[in-house]
């Protein structure tokens, strides 16, 4: 088979969370653009409606549902709706996430709670529902969870604190390896993206404060850019990745090796 085909994704549905903007945005394109049918999550149904009209102009199938991936009833509800439009789910991308900064002495715990509530548990019913749904009685499943450097060790002592992001994210690249082992007999790939710093909304204030530093400590110097994520988005959710399980690839211009 070419591996045009095996990266071909006609036919196949994809739920993508946080698709309003940034980076998950960028991953429904690419998806879209290979042939996938889309659902896209946001919690602000203004800017989620804005995406759904993005990705419908580039000739994407696209179900847009207002989510708030941090209430427990909210995967369910996704998931009907998605199986009610498709009849199945091929392909899971858990994009939503949240951050806080403080210093760890000073982080409140509602902040605390509300990112291991999207961040982790989120993530954990959305899975739990779209694999009972669909993926474990079909026998297939594409599950591409997006994590993130700051889940792979620790902040710059420069930098503010991130704790509860950095807990959480590290949490979902565990979360990542003990579903794949889990759920590998079910023909279920689990794969995490861990993005460093890109322009997004989420990083704005991050990057305005040491965008400099970051691009100095990057071996390509650069942030990442609009299509940066693309590929290795479609290489998990594809055929072409069908061997690829519990990894959790860096895309962060090689910062994490220096």
């Amino acid at each position: 088979m070419s591996v045009k085909k095996l990266m071909d994704l006609s036919g196949r549905v994809a739920i993508v969370t946080g698709a309003s903007r940034g980076l998950g945005l960028q991953v429904a394109e690419a998806l879209g653009e290979m042939g996938a049918a889309l659902a896209i999550t946001a919690r602000k149904a203004g800017e989620l409606e804005e995406a759904r009209k993005h990705l419908a102009g580039l000739g994407h199938d696209v179900l847009a549902l207002p989510a708030d991936h941090g209430k427990p009833e909210t995967a369910a509800q996704v998931t009907d709706a998605v199986m009610q439009k498709h009849g199945k789910i091929d392909i899971l991308i858990n994009n939503a996430g949240a951050t806080w900064g403080a210093n760890a002495e000073d982080h409140p715990l509602e902040a605390w709670q509300k990112l291991v509530n999207v961040n982790l548990t989120g993530n954990f019913l959305l899975c739990q529902a779209v694999a009972r749904a669909s993926m474990i009685p079909r026998k297939y499943g594409r599950i591409v969870n997006m994590a993130s450097v700051a889940g792979l060790g620790a902040n710059p002592p420069q930098m503010e604190g991130t704790l509860a992001y950095n807990t959480t994210k590290g949490g979902l690249v565990n979360f990542t390896r003990a579903l794949a082992a889990e759920w590998g007999k079910y023909n279920i790939t689990v794969n995490a993206i861990c993005p460093g710093f890109f322009p997004s909304k989420m990083a704005r204030a991050t990057i305005e404060a040491h965008g400099d530093f970051f691009i100095q400590m990057t071996p390509l110097r650069k942030l990442g850019g609009d299509e940066d994520l693309k590929g290795a988005a479609v290489l998990f959710a594809s055929d072409a990745g069908g061997h690829i399980s519990g990894q959790c690839l860096a895309i962060d211009g090689g910062a994490i090796v220096v």
